[in-house]
């Protein structure tokens, strides 16, 4: 997505790879979307020393492609999964050379993996208070819970909408901040009061790089991605609230008790795992 490919840019070319699986869609769909990534893979994947890759299913083809090069592969498995092994993760693990773990929880779903910590962000702006309420519903949206934040009345909101058609929040509240997309999302994080975002990456950072109270919202719309159980282990870890009925009034009870908790401190994982990666390579 835009997000992903505004983070990594500096660092040098962005190729574009088709997506097999989106969390709303059936296994089934994902095949032939996997063998056209993959020849996507082969033609646009050049020669590199290592491949790193997450557990979404778009890493896939690209991993395989590069290892194919010559590359070594590093897996890493998703800060979400406690319960169950992504099936990227599982399918590229004979192929890899490290296999890093974020939690130590995650050594229950794969023996031969390494436990780093949990992989976040140094924060590129510096944490303030600037007041708002921050919702997200990551790429694709969460509608149920925009829709329960504009009943609540609040004037200090700032949100991002993703692919859901930010226009209609803007008109019925035009004291907020409303956008699709923000390369510099950092930012909005850095001067929230509260986050109130999906069950995944923002959360982590959310509360581990910018030091937010943060509300993680359960998508039901999600159905073929990780379930409740993950949630209600992740949340624990980050002190979060897990709210899973996407009211008005549970929106505003779960901002009170939020902001009202520690938030907890973890090693750096990116710091590990970039030593692990130069000792690979050296």
């Amino acid at each position: 997505d835009k997000w992903s490919a505004s983070k990594v840019r500096s660092y040098g070319e962005v190729v574009y790879v088709k997506k097999a699986r989106g969390p709303r869609d059936p296994l089934w769909r994902s095949v032939p979307n996997l063998i056209g990534a993959f020849l996507q893979s082969v033609r646009r994947v050049g020669r590199v020393d290592v491949v790193v890759a997450t557990g979404s299913n778009h890493c896939v083809p690209p991993s395989i492609a590069g290892k194919l090069r010559g590359a070594r592969l590093v897996t890493i498995e998703s800060s979400v999964r406690f319960t169950k092994a992504s099936l990227s993760i599982r399918a590229l693990t004979p192929l890899a050379d490290i296999l890093a773990l974020q939690w130590s929880e995650q050594k229950l779903l794969h023996k031969g993996g390494v436990v780093v910590g949990p992989i976040y962000e140094l924060p590129e702006h510096r944490p303030w208070n600037g007041g708002y309420v921050l919702v997200t519903g990551g790429t694709y949206g969460h509608k149920a819970l925009f829709d329960a934040i504009s009943d609540l009345g609040l004037d200090n909101v700032v949100l991002q909408t993703g692919r859901i058609d930010p226009r209609p929040y803007m008109k019925r509240h035009p004291t907020w901040k409303v956008f699709d997309f923000d390369p510099d999302f950092g930012r909005w994080l850095a001067g929230a009061k509260v986050v109130v975002t999906h069950f995944g990456k923002t959360a982590v950072d959310a509360v581990l790089s910018y030091r937010k109270p943060t509300i993680i919202v359960l998508n039901p719309e999600w159905r073929y991605t990780v379930g409740r159980e993950d949630a209600e282990i992740l949340a624990r870890k980050l002190n979060a609230v897990l709210l899973s009925e996407v009211t008005a009034e549970a929106v505003r009870d779960a901002i009170n008790d939020a902001v009202k908790r520690t938030l907890p401190m973890y090693e750096d994982g990116a710091e590990n795992l970039a030593n692990l990666l130069l000792r690979l390579i050296s």
